[in-house]
């Protein structure tokens, strides 16, 4: 049998080679480290000097606004006032920001509630928040603007959004699932309206939606005939 030969690596073999490595790839290795560190670096310092001022600047700024906003105030809310800054202020200075973003909502429901519903949309659509209840409560302002733009099928699809967004609040899922059926009818599609009718009898059976939707249902389960009403 022929002898097999297991060539060792010897210490000296490992160094020379650990060596001959570094040589090789020493500057793109050291440039790739600097690099990282400037990366994180910079990123902290962004945080804690640019992002960190920027939110408390804001969040100081609101609460005045959040003020006239509670009162109904809304063109102070929204533009303020000889001392205090409003959230169309807030949005265009501090918009990357988590105050800046809920300034949006603020605006959004603002606006709706004033007439102006073409930038009570721009705002709502622009917010965003993984706070479902409040997320939930964007959705159907949506749904409400784009229905008095006469955009139907927007409106209704903001308002099965916001119906599934929080299930668990039943009275505002409700209530949107309504408004989503309500505007349906009212758009003569009786056939999409119904089962959205139904849905909202069989899930919020204990709401005061889900409670008069059987009436709903009944008009539009009627067969026309010769004796219907006209």
């Amino acid at each position: 049998m022929a002898d097999t030969h297991v060539h060792e690596a010897k210490p000296d073999d490992v160094v020379v080679k650990a060596k001959t490595f570094w040589a090789q790839y020493q500057k793109p290795v050291v440039t790739i480290l600097v690099v990282a560190v400037a990366i994180i670096g910079g990123w902290f310092a962004y945080k804690n000097y640019v992002v960190a001022p920027k939110e408390e600047e804001a969040q100081n700024a609101m609460w005045k606004a959040e003020q006239y906003f509670r009162a109904d105030s809304l063109n102070l809310a929204l533009n303020g006032d000889k001392y205090n800054r409003g959230f169309v202020y807030i949005i265009d200075n501090y918009g990357s920001t988590k105050a800046g973003n809920l300034a949006r909502y603020y605006a959004g429901v603002s606006y709706l509630r004033t007439g102006n519903f073409n930038k009570a949309v721009d705002n709502l659509k622009d917010f965003s928040t993984p706070a479902q209840q409040i997320q939930m409560m964007a959705y159907g302002a949506l749904g409400d603007a784009y229905s008095e733009l006469n955009k139907n099928d927007d409106a209704v699809a903001y308002y099965k959004k916001a119906a599934e967004e929080f299930t668990s609040d039943e009275n505002m899922s409700s209530e949107y699932l309504f408004r989503a059926a309500l505007k349906l009818e009212t758009l003569g599609k009786n056939s999409d309206a119904l089962d959205l009718y139904k849905q909202l009898k069989e899930k919020y059976p204990n709401t005061q939606r889900g409670f008069s939707a059987d009436k709903y249902i009944y008009r539009l389960s009627i067969v026309p005939n010769d004796f219907s009403a006209k």
